[in-house]
């Protein structure tokens, strides 16, 4: 299970204006620990921002799960809850549990939480969504997974040598 760390990030920020505003904005950080969400929000937020910026705040979040949709940039946090039955008591239990999801607005996020939990096999309800202040998520990547990604301008090795014997071939 993935442990998501909300970062505070304070840096100054240029308005329609011209003028230069300090803003503070909440980023999500998937981290093993503190330090490491640190590190990763630094690193993240280098490429982001121009000029001096500080984290005065990392908090544990309540969130379990993301689903991040293309055409959507507004996170949405909504509280699914659902009732478990203890094995040795027998008795129920009500879990809520916090996720977010992309979407332009309210009912899109509820109808894309569902779409998303569709295969749970107990009876969930949504009681609540509502817009988060979440600018950006920052899932972890894997070292696998970061020699996957292929700039547009580059092609796979395996691509290349398939062209090259089809040309020979031909040739």
């Amino acid at each position: 299970m993935k442990t998501w760390f909300l970062c505070k990030v304070k840096y100054l920020r240029e308005d329609d204006k011209g003028l230069l505003k300090s803003v503070t904005e909440p980023y999500l950080v998937d981290a093993m620990s503190f330090t490491e969400a640190e590190a990763r929000i630094y690193e993240e937020m280098s490429k982001i921002v121009r000029g001096d910026f500080t984290v005065p705040n990392i908090s544990k979040s309540n969130i379990v799960d993301i689903f991040h949709y293309e055409d959507a940039d507004v996170w949405h946090k909504c509280k699914v809850s659902y009732v478990v039955v203890d094995d040795e008591s027998g008795k129920e239990k009500r879990v809520n549990h916090f996720m977010i999801v992309t979407a332009k607005d309210v009912k899109e996020a509820y109808d894309r939480i569902h779409e998303s939990l569709n295969n749970m096999l107990v009876t969930f309800r949504v009681p609540e969504v509502v817009e988060s202040p979440i600018v950006e998520v920052f899932p972890y990547i894997s070292d696998e997974e970061k020699e996957e990604e292929i700039p547009d301008n580059l092609k796979p090795v395996s691509e290349v040598e398939a062209e090259t014997e089809t040309e020979v071939e031909e040739n």
